[in-house]
């Protein structure tokens, strides 16, 4: 559109993009969703208090528990990148048999804090998540919490 409105070649735009405005042509990135202004002043004011709470405390930041849940195939085959193998001149290409992913997987839960992982598990086969099921968890968080980082608890949790 640039070469066109400008009269110029395809080429000479390009080389003008790219070499002297040091221009990139990127993707744009995919966000799941947006957040409404109101979402964002709550993300402001809860980030200023946790600032606030690290200011008063500098051991607040140790404190912190935090988890994350991810899916993990039962079988993740390798990639075509990943098996490239050098080979002599003359001889063919390397044959592979194609091997699909893996239909079986399962939830990995963990959580962890500044000093590494205190708990994770796998969901059970069959099982769903559901508020019950988090709700549980937590309280096999908090019983391997009561264990391992004992000094992070009040003596009245």
């Amino acid at each position: 559109m640039i070469a066109e409105s400008l009269n110029m070649s395809v080429g000479s735009v390009f080389t003008i993009m790219t070499e002297d405005l040091k221009k990139k042509k990127l993707c744009a990135r995919f966000v799941p969703h947006t957040l409404t202004t109101e979402q964002k002043e709550h993300r402001i004011a809860s980030s200023e208090d946790l600032i606030a709470a690290a200011d008063e405390d500098p051991n607040f930041l140790k404190t912190i528990v935090t988890g994350d849940e991810s899916w993990c195939l039962e079988y993740d085959p390798e990639t075509k990148r990943q098996s490239l193998e050098w080979t002599s001149p003359g001889k063919g290409r390397p044959m592979k048999v194609r091997a699909s992913k893996s239909k079986t997987k399962t939830m990995l839960h963990v959580f962890f804090d500044s000093r590494g992982i205190i708990h994770h598990e796998f969901l059970r086969q069959g099982s769903t998540v559901t508020g019950a099921f988090y709700k549980d968890m937590l309280h096999r968080l908090l019983k391997r919490m009561r264990r391992v980082r004992p000094e992070m608890l009040d003596s009245g949790n």
